[in-house]
């Protein structure tokens, strides 16, 4: 990061490809690193509607609502229009030990998606020519598969492999095009505490997860619930669940 977050400072974005926060400060924005090793010391102070992020840097809201206030709140249908002309991958997400979804993106963007999401193991199973081609197709293949995988999901698979198995017996029903596997390099042995903080020592970040060792404690962060808040310079030394580990 360019510089060090002054009081009052906002928490706008994250980058799980360019691991990293985004915060603003007048408009200006500026990146906090997430790249393992690094040492975070900065406390959450009030939160609000996050605003806007465009080419001309930050426009800042003070709604309460966080992390987006209404008028902020970009549904997915309009949201997802503008690249409906594109060639569109169809795709089976695995995320350890043993949930499954169908999702789809642009072809260009798949592994850039796959990653974003913190998949495990992935298959591109079909191809479409656009948008709402695509998006049928995924219907038909989410009545049997699901298409959404809840992040409290995702974090209580931190520690643990993909059950190669029921994996693979999924895909037995499908003729891939191509085949992913991902290594996060969190080397876990045990669950990571949900917690939301800004303290502690990075120990990388899978999807929107970012992990973080503080006091003999393994934490996984949602970097959404991130967004909105204001950041205070120095170590926040609030009361936080530990693991068993540390006792």
């Amino acid at each position: 990061m360019a510089g060090v977050p002054t009081p009052g400072v906002q928490v706008v974005g994250y980058r799980p490809l360019d691991p990293s926060l985004l915060v603003a400060d007048g408009g200006r924005v500026e990146r906090i690193d997430l790249e393992p090793g690094v040492e975070l010391g900065y406390g959450l102070g009030e939160r609000h509607c996050a605003g806007v992020l465009d080419d001309d840097g930050h426009r800042p809201c003070d709604r309460p609502a966080a992390p987006y206030c209404e008028a902020h709140t970009v549904p997915w249908s309009v949201a997802s229009n503008a690249d409906s002309d594109e060639e569109h991958a169809i795709y089976l997400a695995a995320f350890a030990p043993a949930t499954f979804k169908v999702g789809v993106t642009r072809s260009w963007r798949l592994t850039d998606r796959l990653r974003e999401q913190g998949a495990d193991r992935a298959a591109h199973v079909r191809t479409a020519p656009d948008g709402r081609v695509a998006r049928e197709i995924e219907a038909a293949i989410a009545e049997s598969v699901g298409d959404a995988v809840r992040v409290a999901t995702k974090r209580r698979g931190l520690h643990r492999s993909v059950d190669e198995e029921r994996w693979e017996r999924l895909l037995a029903g499908f003729d891939p095009v191509e085949r992913f596997g991902f290594d996060y390099g969190l080397d876990l042995d045990a669950g990571a505490v949900p917690e939301t903080l800004l303290t502690g020592t990075v120990r990388g970040v899978k999807g929107r997860l970012l992990v973080l060792d503080r006091d003999d404690t393994t934490y996984a962060v949602d970097m959404r619930e991130l967004l909105g808040y204001e950041l205070r310079e120095g170590a926040d030394e609030g009361d936080r669940q530990s693991s068993l580990a540390s006792f």
